[in-house]
């Protein structure tokens, strides 16, 4: 809708309105003449044009900063999940290194469980520098849905473990805020 178009609109009505007025005005009166006409033309006052132009640049200049935040908004969202996809699929080296480090720990060879040690601490760094963070779920917690996963639910040892977890089968980890994975835990019942 621009201003011209309303001005223009405003004035038609204006005048539709005079024109009215003045048929009723001939009609009450005993003395009519056909050929009588007043036109009144309407110009909007400079403060009037002013105010219309004002609004107008005002809507422009919202909506330009309504885009600005949603484009900045959705170029951080698509940071977070390139980021995302790349840990997503570390994920599972991380549960292998956890694994591997379990077994060496049982072998005599401590050389080599100081070496795999260092490996494995250089990368979480590295991924904990980019954002990532393990999601701490251990043995006797009580069992929250939003942020475990149940693989399953056992009888419980004792009655107090009730609603807890009895175990960890697979750490979780969240990046930034966002839970990337949930850690998946048995549960007693």
């Amino acid at each position: 809708m621009s201003t011209k178009e309303d001005i223009k609109e405003e004035e038609a009505q204006i005048q539709g309105e005079a024109v009215a007025k003045e048929e009723t005005k001939d009609e009450t009166n005993t003395e009519t003449t056909e050929d009588t006409k007043v036109e009144v033309e309407v110009t909007p006052t400079p403060e009037e044009l002013l105010q219309a132009e004002k609004d107008k640049y005002l809507r422009l200049f919202a909506e330009f900063e309504n885009y600005k935040k949603r484009t900045t908004k959705e170029r951080i969202e698509l940071y977070r999940t390139a980021g995302q996809d790349i840990m997503v699929s570390i994920l599972p080296v991380l549960d292998d290194f956890d694994r591997g480090l379990s077994e060496i720990k049982k072998a005599k060879d401590k050389e080599l469980l100081k070496g795999m040690e260092l490996i494995n601490d250089k990368l979480l760094a590295a991924l904990t520098q980019k954002g990532l963070e393990e999601v701490t779920a251990k043995a006797g917690d009580v069992f929250d849905g939003d942020l475990h996963e149940a693989i399953t639910q056992i009888p419980a040892p004792s009655d107090d473990m009730k609603g807890k977890i009895i175990d960890v089968i697979e750490k979780g980890y969240k990046l930034g805020d966002k839970v990337i994975r949930y850690p998946k835990v048995v549960i007693g019942q």
